[in-house]
């Protein structure tokens, strides 16, 4: 065979596995394009994107440094060349070209001191010219703060963008404010409960304390460590979370000071599954409970009683109660008490713990309360053993 031809029928070959291999190239991108989504799926897939990332950091307010980091994910959500976010004192987070920091002082004023959206085109910025679009942030007491977006020209489109962008940042302003209102009140919660604790057990520990001190001063010696170990956990002022082992080593404190007082009154039982002592609850929302069992169930009731702890493993969740056999509790006045509904403060504990509980894992992680008039309470907390999140609400 010539060489012409073997080179031809060699060029024809590599020409046909070279066409063969851009099909399969080019069909592996359109498999890829389809994975993907549609060109429509993936706009809103990015947009969704943004607004995520934005969101997290404007939950703190447009007024500190979180200002700066939304910023960045908002101007390419809005696809300006700038982007200003101001404060209702006027502090101002520029992301993009710093010079228009001035004029977006200028506009943010206007804004903020009518109310009202405004459009401003060809305006001189150094060298160069540019438009710009400024949308107030309105809250539950008029603007707060505004957005002014910078880009030549601005369209349309636009001017409609920056205005619903600056209603959903003034959304998540109020849902951070919501989140900093439900924290306060879980403190005011966790604050109350201390208040409960710190009168009555305190003046009953010290009178349990003293009547040892002259018959057995080794007993009063020990009593005080126990005393120092409780009000030094309840009292501690960081975290709002803790773990069931921490939660029951101060219960145990708790219940020797009460067994001071009580003598051979006060039984206790405990049941603990090992594997959930390391499951994270709210901190006081176990002890809480016994001390209600004690004051509300034994302390009224002639010849005292048993109290049963139980910490069981159930799946995903760890199962709490806390049992006794006193005297037990009306159900109504039960359910004003938790609802909020009594004036006394009778059953505070109960009723702070349960609303944690509901506030950090949902309403179905309420407490469940069985109990009437002579047959004694039992209640009863299940918490996930995944825990809370850093933000204090559930892990999924």
């Amino acid at each position: 065979m010539p060489e012409s031809t073997l080179l031809a029928a060699a060029l024809g070959a590599l020409g046909g596995a070279l066409a063969v291999g851009l099909v399969l190239f080019l069909r592996r991108l359109v498999v890829a394009s389809k994975e993907l989504g549609t060109d429509a799926e993936q706009a809103t897939y990015q947009t969704l994107h943004l607004a995520s990332r934005a969101a997290k950091h404007l939950r703190g307010g447009i007024d500190g440094p979180d200002a700066q980091r939304a910023g960045k994910h908002l101007r390419a959500l809005l696809g300006a060349d700038s982007l200003a976010i101001a404060d209702r004192s006027g502090t101002i987070a520029i992301d993009g070209d710093d010079a228009v920091r001035q004029l977006a002082e200028r506009l943010v004023g206007e804004v903020l001191a009518g109310g009202r959206a405004q459009v401003q085109r060809r305006i001189p910025v150094g060298a160069w010219e540019t438009d710009a679009v400024a949308a107030p942030i309105v809250g539950g007491t008029g603007p707060v703060g505004a957005i002014v977006a910078f880009a030549s020209p601005v369209r349309a489109g636009l001017v409609r963008a920056t205005g619903e962008v600056a209603d959903w940042v003034a959304a998540q302003v109020e849902l951070g404010e919501l989140d900093a209102s439900r924290a306060a009140l879980a403190e005011a919660e966790v604050r109350a409960l201390r208040a409960q604790i710190s009168p009555h057990f305190i003046y009953n520990s010290l009178n349990a304390i003293a009547s040892f001190i002259n018959t057995d001063p080794q007993k009063a010696r020990e009593l005080v460590l126990e005393f120092a170990d409780f009000t030094r956990y309840s009292f501690r002022r960081h975290g709002d979370f803790t773990t069931v082992a921490e939660e029951l080593r101060s219960i145990d404190s708790y219940l020797k000071l009460e067994r001071a007082r009580f003598g051979d009154r006060l039984k206790v039982t405990l049941q603990i599954a090992p594997e959930v002592l390391s499951t994270v609850v709210p901190f006081l929302s176990i002890q809480p409970l016994v001390e209600n069992a004690v004051r509300h169930g034994l302390e009224s009731k002639e010849g005292g009683g048993r109290i049963t702890i139980e910490a069981a493993d159930s799946g995903a969740f760890a199962e709490i109660t806390v049992e006794d056999d006193g005297v037990g509790i009306d159900p109504e006045t039960l359910a004003r008490a938790l609802a909020g509904g009594t004036a006394s403060g009778e059953h505070v504990g109960l009723r702070n713990v349960d609303a944690r509980l509901r506030q950090v894992y949902g309403e179905e992680h309420g407490l469940v309360v069985e109990t009437n008039l002579g047959a004694g309470t039992l209640v009863r907390m299940r918490v996930p053993k995944a825990g809370p999140r850093r933000d204090g609400r559930i892990t999924p």
